[in-house]
């Protein structure tokens, strides 16, 4: 997008040297069903060849950064994710990021960060996307629980330049019970070291609550860095890129609004257009 002014120099880790704006505008890639998976097609080249249209589409229309993610492999791992995933992930984001010129992300579902660092090194990502990085949350794998030290470490001795964006009480997910909103973001930015932080809605297209922002912003310290990452829409994302500092944008930009219905080039123009006329 066109928010050229330069990064405040106080910006934490990877954040400051990724992004050529201030507040990027990020597209979603979601994967057609890998090898191994449920809904597993039988041809690498399908996947490659909409993975990589698709990114196409969304750098080429002018958003800042595409995020890659495993979307068709319903139902997720809870955890580490098998070998075949992995293979095949790495593939298609190297595809992906030789083919776009903005920065390339990757998220393995449900949670293997792991997984999602290793993808990124080997394949030219720049981030990662983590649901559940400190703490944990009840979800529809079970308990998810934060590897924080894990993933900090391998992202160290792998000398791979790539951020990690880290979710707070992350959708498709409850809390345990006493955890707070804002005490969640701190031990994220604090205890966790992420490069940013996520919020969402209760689900896959769900709209971010306004006064949520307001209050995990209000619990980081000025360079913290927060990101709304379910429920954007063309409307809907001027005011929330006012507040935030970065979108993640997917079922909206998709056909009918849907998360995994493939990337539509109207439906990304129609964003761009609005954050354009907000300027």
């Amino acid at each position: 997008m066109n928010n050229t002014a330069p990064e405040p120099s106080g910006a934490r880790g990877y954040h400051a040297e990724l992004w050529g704006v201030t507040k990027p505008v990020v597209g979603m890639v979601h994967l057609l069903p890998l090898p191994g998976s449920p809904g597993w097609g039988g041809s690498m080249a399908d996947v490659l060849d909409r993975a990589v249209w698709e990114a196409r589409i969304l750098a080429g229309e002018g958003l800042d950064g595409v995020l890659v993610e495993n979307y068709g492999d319903v139902p997720f791992f809870p955890g580490a994710v098998p070998p075949e995933t992995v293979a095949a992930m790495a593939v298609v984001v190297r595809e992906v990021a030789g083919e776009v010129r903005v920065p390339v992300g990757v998220n393995v579902l449900r949670n293997d960060a792991r997984a999602a660092l290793a993808v990124a090194a080997a394949g030219g990502a720049r981030f990662v996307r983590v649901n559940v990085h400190a703490g944990s949350m009840f979800t529809d794998q079970g308990l998810l629980e934060g590897r924080a030290y894990e993933t900090l470490r391998l992202r160290r001795s792998l000398g791979a330049p790539v951020a990690i964006l880290a979710d707070v009480l992350v959708k498709h997910a409850t809390p345990p019970p006493g955890t707070t909103l804002e005490g969640a973001a701190r031990d994220a930015w604090h205890r966790g070291l992420a490069d940013g932080l996520i919020l969402t809605g209760a689900e896959t297209g769900a709209p971010v609550d306004a006064g949520e922002m307001g209050r995990v912003k209000a619990a980081l310290p000025e360079e913290g860095r927060v990101w709304v990452g379910s429920g954007v829409t063309a409307e809907s994302a001027p005011a929330l890129l006012e507040a935030a500092d970065g979108l993640i944008v997917g079922s909206a930009l998709q056909a009918g609004g849907r998360a995994g219905g493939g990337v539509r080039a109207e439906r990304v123009r129609a964003l761009v257009r609005a954050l354009e006329r907000s300027v």
